[in-house]
């Protein structure tokens, strides 16, 4: 992500809304605060949601009466927690992060923040776990945050593993702008395909949204498995 001068004054200014929407809107705990710290703490990127679109995959969550949710790119499980308190008592969260020294920060994190008992961290990449998970319960939400490259892959696994109804939400689809160009790269190609995907596949009705915020220019796209 292209992230803009920390002087400029328009960066400024919707860095400042989104601390004061932030401020407003999104109640943040210690234990969501110490997950993200623990990502400089533990050299990993610092590539978590932004506290409002954390909070939106809450609500999200809420909004579809999720009791299954599948997590694709746990990271320090800022998200995570965010859509393990959606959930009644009785909820599950799959979550499946590629790197082992992540998912170990993950799983501190999801101790420290009283979830850990609701959810599954799965190793490995996941193009290899998701068959695993074939034959179980359906998903209710689907949150896709991976490799760019493999959106494609995902979308396939978030319509086999959901059922009519499912919400499926897939992360920096914008990519600074960067989007509307065919020769960015591998991710940028990757977030097309999988647009492109959302577009002409009937199990899906879809949409995005650009987002400003404190990550900078990205955007997310937001489906219904039909």
């Amino acid at each position: 992500m292209v992230h803009p001068a920390p002087h400029d004054p328009v960066s400024d200014r919707w860095n400042g809304v989104d601390a004061y929407l932030t401020d407003t809107l999104v109640a943040q705990d210690e234990a969501l605060l110490a997950s993200i710290a623990s990502l400089a703490e533990a050299g990993m990127p610092e590539i978590e949601v932004a506290p409002l679109a954390g909070k939106l995959l809450h609500l999200l969550a809420r909004l579809a009466g999720a009791r299954r949710v599948l997590e694709i790119g746990t990271l320090g499980a800022y998200s995570t927690i965010w859509l393990a308190r959606a959930l009644p008592a009785d909820g599950r969260v799959v979550t499946i992060e590629a790197e082992p020294h992540n998912a170990a920060v993950a799983r501190r994190n999801l101790e420290r923040a009283g979830v850990a008992d609701r959810v599954e961290v799965r190793e490995g990449r996941a193009a290899e776990v998701l068959p695993s998970l074939a034959g179980s319960d359906t998903f209710d939400l689907v949150f896709i945050d991976a490799d760019k490259e493999s959106n494609p892959v995902y979308l396939e696994w978030a319509a086999r593993l959901g059922r009519p109804g499912t919400v499926v939400v897939v992360d920096n689809v914008v990519r600074s702008g960067h989007v509307v160009e065919t020769d960015a790269g591998p991710q940028v190609d990757g977030v097309r395909a999988g647009l492109e995907m959302l577009r002409d596949d009937p199990r899906f009705d879809a949409t995005a949204l650009q987002t400003l915020d404190r990550k900078g220019w990205d955007g997310l796209a937001i489906a219904l498995l039909v």
